[in-house]
């Protein structure tokens, strides 16, 4: 029973940052123009992944530019930024991406 609780305990506290980060996308407005698979006014998440896989530095150009916004990268429309989210929670969000956005 021991290693039945530790073993759900640990489950828990692994995909507990994942939920976060995804409610966090949520409760921010990234979900309105973003998706997990597809396009909607933006990228989806997976491009976004595939786009920045490897590059040192890009959760924090990321994270900048989910702030500040940007234009030019993904075609003509440009990404508003989003002053009211912490710069902690933009770098969680865009860690989740970077790691699939499951």
């Amino acid at each position: 029973m021991k290693l039945i609780s530790a073993l759900v305990v640990s489950a828990l506290m692994v995909s507990a940052p994942a939920f976060a980060s995804k409610e966090i996308a949520s409760k921010n407005a990234c979900m309105g123009c973003h998706a997990v698979e597809k396009k909607v006014v933006g990228p989806s998440y997976k491009d976004i992944a595939a786009k920045y896989k490897g590059q040192a530095g890009a959760v924090e150009k990321l994270a900048k530019k989910v702030k500040v916004g940007g234009s030019g990268v993904w075609g003509p429309i440009p990404m508003p930024g989003n002053a009211a989210i912490s710069e902690a929670d933009a770098k969680k969000v865009v860690q989740w991406i970077l790691d699939g956005a499951k």
